[in-house]
Formats: structure tokens, sequence, C-alpha cells
């Protein structure tokens, strides 16, 4: 006990010594989001979150970053009286390790600039919706969350040359995107289709990572920015992987003479290479901006085994295609906000025949010194097939009210309203509109 109370001491010293010489703050948030549909009162989403925010600097030669989020999100899972007896099953928690990084200033030469560890690196002008952003993966856990990314543990150099910023990347593990959940599992993927006459009894599928080597896991990417005329240009380069999965291989066995079948699936995920620019700036009081990434994959074949039949096609051919996003912001005099964007090609879609069309728009004003903000219309509508486009579109309106009622308290009430025609991501939603209610206290 004796030595426990001096290595306390000597540690509670040491601590209070780095701290007088070194600058550190804590700050974060609470949050709550609940969501219910409107047709038949169920709720779809339930989550609490505190998130904390560590950052500290030593002399000027480095800094370091880390942010962590406790969850608590779901609903509970019982079936039987020995689920209550844990409260995993109860009530869903977790932590959630986002980011914890180290940046090394002017390391080894004066202009460069290191940072290494867990990060979240953003790449692109647009807002939220961004092609050229590949290196960290996708988090689409809450579908309607666009443009939310997982960190990944990475090191990422800088080096300044006068106007000109040159950035490097080197990702040692591969890691794969989170898809959505619940009622929104199946949002951004297509049904498996079955031969005409077979009728499905049971369906398992299966995930092959990329095996944990250099050259099946790590990726590499580089990125040269200037600024130019008062434009930010920059172009770039990721070599990887894509972070969703390809389906490669399905089996099915028939299980009787009635057509009634087991199916498995297998996917993949598919090497690329993707070649990236953008811009940002404004033309006179509008802000513009704008990125285009041409996407190189790889072929992949697709098997499709029916008992001793093989069938050989192709899964993803390595014809290369592009995705675009061009938008701009502006505030009338009455103080209306309108941001908008035209968007070629969504997250999930791959290969210039699967590109589809988005517009996202949002009007929103804000009163009583900026303490209540209204946004009558906002969303977007997709088109996947301009020759019949009355059959082929989608669409998402989301109005949305916030209030702040003290000092860092912010409470949002809002809708999804979804609609669409054909198939596309919206209108496989369609049927569940929801309302939501979220509050924020930051500290």
């Amino acid at each position: 006990m004796k030595k426990m109370f001096i290595m306390t001491g000597i540690l509670v010293a040491v601590f209070s010594n780095s701290y007088a010489q070194a600058e550190f703050s804590i700050n974060g948030f609470l949050k709550t989001d609940n969501r219910m549909l409107t047709d038949d009162n169920y709720f779809t989403w339930n989550e609490n979150q505190l998130g904390l925010k560590f950052e500290g600097s030593y002399s000027g030669n480095y800094h370091l970053y880390s942010e962590v989020r406790l969850r608590g999100s779901g609903f509970p899972e019982i079936s039987q009286t020995a689920d209550l007896q844990g409260k995993d099953k109860v009530y869903k928690w977790g932590l959630e390790f986002r980011e914890a990084y180290l940046d090394l200033y002017q390391f080894g030469l004066q202009d460069l600039d290191v940072r290494y560890g867990r990060q979240i690196i953003t790449w692109g002008t647009a807002d939220k919706l961004n092609p050229t952003s590949n290196i960290c993966p996708e988090d689409l856990e809450d579908v309607f969350n666009f443009g939310e990314q997982a960190g990944v543990n990475s090191v990422l150099a800088t080096y300044y040359w006068g106007d000109f910023t040159f950035s490097g990347v080197y990702v040692p593990a591969f890691t794969p995107a989170v898809l959505p959940s619940g009622i929104y599992a199946s949002a951004l993927s297509a049904p498996m289709e079955l031969p005409e006459g077979m009728t499905l009894n049971n369906f398992t599928d299966k995930i092959i990572l990329p095996e944990q080597k250099f050259t099946e896991s790590s990726q590499a990417a580089f990125k040269l920015g200037t600024n130019l005329f008062d434009y930010d240009l920059s172009v770039s380069y990721y070599y990887g992987r894509d972070d969703l999965p390809l389906l490669n291989k399905v089996t099915i066995n028939p299980i009787d003479t009635l057509g009634t079948v087991d199916a498995s699936a297998e996917m993949i995920y598919p090497k690329m290479q993707v070649i990236g620019a953008d811009f940002a700036g404004s033309l006179l009081d509008v802000g513009i901006w704008g990125e285009a990434a041409l996407t190189i994959p790889a072929e992949y074949e697709m098997q499709t085994v029916i008992g001793d039949e093989i069938q050989k096609s192709i899964a993803l051919e390595d014809d290369p295609y592009c995705k675009f996003v061009l938008g701009g912001d502006y505030t009338f005099k009455n103080g209306i906000y309108l941001n908008t964007q035209y968007l070629h090609g969504f997250v999930h879609e791959r290969g210039s025949d699967d590109l589809n069309d988005y517009l996202t728009f949002r009007f929103e004003k804000k009163f009583f010194n900026d303490e209540l903000k209204i946004v009558p219309i906002g969303g977007a509508v997709s088109v996947t097939d301009w020759d019949d486009y009355e059959n082929n579109y989608g669409l998402i309106i989301n109005p949305e009210l916030s209030f702040l009622p003290y000092d860092n308290v912010e409470m949002i009430f809002g809708a999804y309203i979804l609609d669409g025609k054909g198939n596309n991501m919206f209108s496989s939603l369609k049927d569940n509109d929801e309302v939501y209610f979220k509050a924020k206290v930051s500290f």
C-alpha cells in the first residue's frame, strides 16, 4: 500500500509539472436522437451520445488530439427471462474510438509536418458528398447522415513549398465501411434475384476481407494543392480498395423438386485507383465548388453455381468511370440561405451504366439573433432514367426547425419524407417517413 501511495505521488507530480509547461483542453457534447415512423408510431432510432475531445500541445513542437464517443443506442433485445440478467441485452452501449493522433511539426525538415495515429482524413471541397475522399471508410450506419466517415490508423505527411502543399498518406490495414442498420439495412443494396421458378428457403452470405499483407490491405494516397486567383485547387491520387463489398459468387442448392432452394453469396472488396481534382472559391457573392473522381477499377469475375453447373460473367468491369459534384451557396439580402449541389454517382454506385443523378438543396432562415433556424424545405431528388423519369425517380424532403433556448444548447425537430418510383435508394424507403427530435449540449 505504501508503494502505491509513493507511485501515485510521483505520477501526480510528473503530470502537474508537464501540465504547467503544456496547454491541454477537454471539451465535448451530450446528444440524444429519437426517430419514429409516421405510419405506425414505430420507433426506428434511439441513441444517446457522450463525446469527449482531448487536445494538447507542448512547446510548439507537437500537438495531440483524441476523440471518443460513449454511445447508448438501439432497443432492448429480450426474448426470455435470462436476457433480463444482463445489461447488454436491456441497454446496448459501446465505446467508439474515433481519432487519436500525434502531430509532429517541422519533423526533420522545416516545412514538413507529420501526423501519425488514428485519424479521419477527408479530401474534396463539396458539402459532405466527396467522391475524391476515399482514404477513410464510409460510416453509413445512419443512412440519413451523409458524409460521415470512420477513422483509420495511418501516417499523413504534409510538405509546404511556397504556395503549394503536398500531402502523402499511407494506411497499412484495410477497414471496410459500416453499412446501414435496422429497417434501412437494404437501402444501398439491390435484392438478389433468383432464376425464374425458384423459391428461396434460406440465405446466407460471407464477406472476404483482404489478407493483412502489404500487397493486399495497404492503401496510399497523394494530393497536391494550391491557391490560384483566390480559388483553392488540388489534384489527388488514391490506390487501395472500395470500402463497400462487391458480390462475386452466388451458390444455389436445390432442396426439393418444387424449385425451393438455399442460396449463399460471397462478397469481396475490389481494388481500385482514383484520380481526383477539386476547386472552391466564389463568383461574385456566390460560393462555388466542384470535384471529380475518375475511378479505375480492377476487373472481377462473377460465378453463379447452381448444383453442379457453374456460370461465369463479369461482376465488375475494368472500364474507368467518373463521379463528380458541382455546388454553390448564397445568402440573399433577406437572410435566406440556399445551398444546392448536383451529384453524378452516389457512394454505393459503380460503373458508368450504374451512376445516377442527384440534386440536393437546402433553404434556411434564422431569426431572433440566430436563436431560431427554420428549414422549410431541404432534401434531395434522384433520377435513374431520364428517358422515363416519371417512373424512375426518388425524393426525400427534410424540413427542420432548430431552437437554441440557452447558450450551447440546441433542440431540433424535423422529418424525413420519402417518395419515388422505380429502382433507386429513395423509392426503396418510401414507406418509411419519419419524424425526429434531437437535442445537443456542447461544453
